[in-house]
């Protein structure tokens, strides 16, 4: 029973395993609330506790990465509340004065202004107070105890859902690693098959678009990195912006043909310090990326490369992965990212 418990355990905190099955976590977790909703409502017999279970879905249903898990979430619960506030007081002038035309004006009122704010900043929170209202008070014909309760529904799931909210959330600084490392091999795969030739142009612009959609997927998640690690935007900016320059030399590289007369550079050496990053980004540790190794810097007036535009864009795409290894690297000793995350 330990044994299980153990590798259960295990399994829970792998940053592998988290990258892999994130999708799994996140309905695991936002299944777990929903059934804390549907038996506190029903438990206790509150009316109307599908609404309960509806909030949580609304809250937590989109939130993922926890580098932005407790902005979202304050944002979307803060909506939540505001818009069942304003549904009550709907209900209640509707009950005191009994003029439905009155309420359909301050129903449209409230959601133009919603919508107005909700296309720019704080959006979140002005959609979600838009829902809110018309959940709580319907179209203004509810009856007070109805949107009361309605009200106290929204409260509880949007409780429930902050605090599951936090309940194995998926780290963008791991997607962030597991990304990079897979755009790193898929860059030695290509290289590779710069080296031996590609089966025909449709390959090599399937290969060069698939880096470039990986590059947009690991650009989207810096913000978050940040926020979760620390690391200042800048230093993973940089990161990227290398990584964008190793693409673009394999780009032009795909494009010519190699000249087998000039020497081309150690390209070999090239895979093998990708791989080996890649490697070490997935294991969490530096060691694993050798030390002490440069790959030459490239220089126009180099008289070994003579007039080969191939091996001058070879030795340019080796001297920027070394400046990506050294970046990384001082990344780890500076902020212990990203070979491991605090």
């Amino acid at each position: 029973m330990f044994e299980a418990l153990r590798k259960s355990t295990s399994a829970l905190f792998d940053p592998d395993r988290r990258f892999r099955q994130a999708r799994i976590f996140h309905a695991t977790r936002v299944a777990l609330a929903l059934l804390v909703s549907i038996a506190l409502t029903t438990g206790i017999n509150i009316p109307h506790g599908e609404w309960a279970t509806i909030t949580v879905l609304v809250v937590i249903g989109g939130l993922q990465h926890h580098g932005n898990i407790r902005r979202r979430a304050a944002e979307r619960g803060a909506g939540t509340l505001i818009g069942a506030f304003i549904g009550l007081f709907l209900i209640l002038q509707e009950a005191y004065f009994g003029i439905p035309m009155l309420t359909y004006l301050l129903l449209a009122l409230v959601c133009g202004y919603c919508a107005y704010h909700a296309v720019g900043k704080g959006g979140y929170i002005a959609l979600l107070a838009a829902i809110t209202v018309v959940i709580t008070a319907g179209h203004g014909d509810q009856h007070v105890a109805d949107a009361i309760w309605r009200t106290v529904d929204v409260l509880i799931g949007t409780v429930i859902a902050l605090v599951f909210s936090f309940a194995l959330p998926a780290y963008a600084s791991y997607s962030w690693r597991f990304r990079l490392a897979g755009l790193l091999r898929a860059c030695a795969a290509v290289h590779a098959k710069i080296e031996r030739g590609f089966e025909g142009e449709k390959e090599r612009q399937q290969d060069m678009m698939k880096l470039g959609g990986l590059l947009v997927q690991l650009r989207s998640l810096i913000p978050s990195v940040a926020k979760e690690t620390g690391v200042p935007a800048t230093e993973l900016e940089e990161v990227q912006h290398s990584v964008r320059v190793c693409i673009s030399a394999l780009e032009m590289l795909a494009a010519i043909d190699p000249e087998m007369s000039d020497p081309c550079g150690d390209e070999r050496g090239i895979r093998d310090l990708l791989l080996e990053m890649a490697s070490a980004l997935e294991a969490g540790d530096e060691t694993l990326v050798r030390q002490g190794v440069s790959l030459p810097a490239p220089h126009p007036d180099d008289p070994s490369i003579g007039h080969s535009s191939f091996a001058f864009l070879t030795l340019q795409l080796s001297a920027e992965i070394s400046r990506l290894r050294d970046h990384l690297s001082q990344l780890a000793e500076r902020f212990r990212f990203p070979y491991s995350v605090r």
